[in-house]
């Protein structure tokens, strides 16, 4: 490899920080703030054990509650960094930065910066869609060149395995391109993302989640060529069907030097239900950083299998359970709050 090239890490490389920010009262949160607060500060603990942690607050009444509820959970203050920015959401794997680094003898780095549309115009987004912008002017990234990219994508859309394949799904950026062939998004990955090859998935999808699809609520890249995924094994869910086909997509996908992937099957929850609404409970919505994976918890009998394989596929890495149950109210879960900042990106 190149390594004056740009290309999207892993996201088992080695980390400089995660990056979220904190729910309020003018978010979609506020009707249950408290119970998802409860999830803030427990993630925020997990990753501080391993790594700095960057926290976007709205405005610094925010950022004083957000310090007295982190100090009261015994968060180390010398792991955290706040940032005072507008948004409109909380879901940072899809507004913050998709940043490529190219691997010389001084590391340079590139804050890819898509549109992005609130899930295809599903949501007010104006806000999210200049968080980069935001990020940079506060002077949160060193060596970073800051790309526009006017073509929408969220980094929840896309896997990449570090070494140039980049895995997503047709029915999301079909959602967000409809006028573009298949050919046509190929190019614009390739070219953006500075990947080799585009790895397409046609089925799998999780009722409950509103980003059509994203890769991540489904299937992850892991270590050593394998594949972790979201699987149903009860004939009688009505995702049966479509996981079972997803499944097979995965088992025919081959590695650059035409090898099977190792596949790893996720366990299903229950149905999970708020007021009749199936949530999409996907424990492949899992969080790596330094020396650890936070996987989520549902409080369901299968979390602490679902924990045992996501260890399997890992096992290097600490397994921490994140409760996450609050979290997929809003119809995404661990893995769709955060971002990793690559070592070296942060100053």
């Amino acid at each position: 490899m190149n390594e004056n090239r740009l290309r999207l890490p892993a996201e088992w490389e080695p980390q400089a920080a995660v990056l979220i920010a904190w729910p309020h009262a003018g978010t979609d949160w506020a009707e249950r703030l408290a119970d998802v607060e409860t999830t803030y500060v427990a993630l925020a603990a997990a990753v501080t054990r391993f790594q700095p942690l960057i926290i976007v607050v709205a405005d610094d009444a925010l950022g004083r509650h957000v310090q007295r509820r982190l100090d009261a959970a015994g968060v180390s203050p010398s792991r955290l960094r706040l940032v005072e920015l507008p948004y409109d959401d909380t879901w940072l794997r899809d507004s913050g930065p998709i940043t490529l680094k190219a691997d010389g003898a001084h590391a340079q780095f590139q804050l890819t910066d898509f549109r992005f549309t609130g899930w295809g115009g599903k949501f007010g987004a104006a806000q999210d869609d200049a968080l980069v912008a935001g990020l940079v002017q506060a002077g949160v990234f060193r060596r970073a060149a800051h790309k526009r990219i006017d073509w929408a994508l969220e980094g929840g859309a896309i896997e990449s395995d570090g070494a140039g394949t980049v895995l997503t799904t047709w029915r999301c950026l079909a959602q967000r391109h409809p006028q573009q062939s298949r050919e046509a998004m190929d190019d614009v990955l390739r070219d953006g993302l500075h990947a080799d090859r585009i790895l397409w998935l046609d089925h799998g999808y999780l009722e409950g989640d509103d980003t059509d699809a994203h890769i991540d609520t489904l299937a992850r890249f892991a270590p050593e060529q394998r594949i972790v995924f979201q699987a149903c094994d009860d004939p009688a869910d009505r995702h049966f069907e479509e996981l079972q086909r997803m499944a097979g997509e995965l088992a025919a996908l081959r590695t650059e030097d035409g090898h099977p992937y190792r596949l790893y099957p996720l366990p299903w929850a229950q149905p999970i239900l708020d007021d009749g609404r199936r949530l999409a409970a996907s424990y492949a919505n899992y969080l790596i950083v330094n020396g650890a994976v936070l996987v989520p918890a549902y409080g369901d009998p299968v979390d602490d299998e679902a924990a045992r394989v996501i260890a399997a596929a890992h096992p290097d890495r600490e397994v921490v359970q994140v409760p996450c149950r609050p979290l997929i109210w809003q119809n995404g879960s661990l893995h769709c709050i955060t971002m990793q900042l690559p070592a070296g990106l942060v100053g």
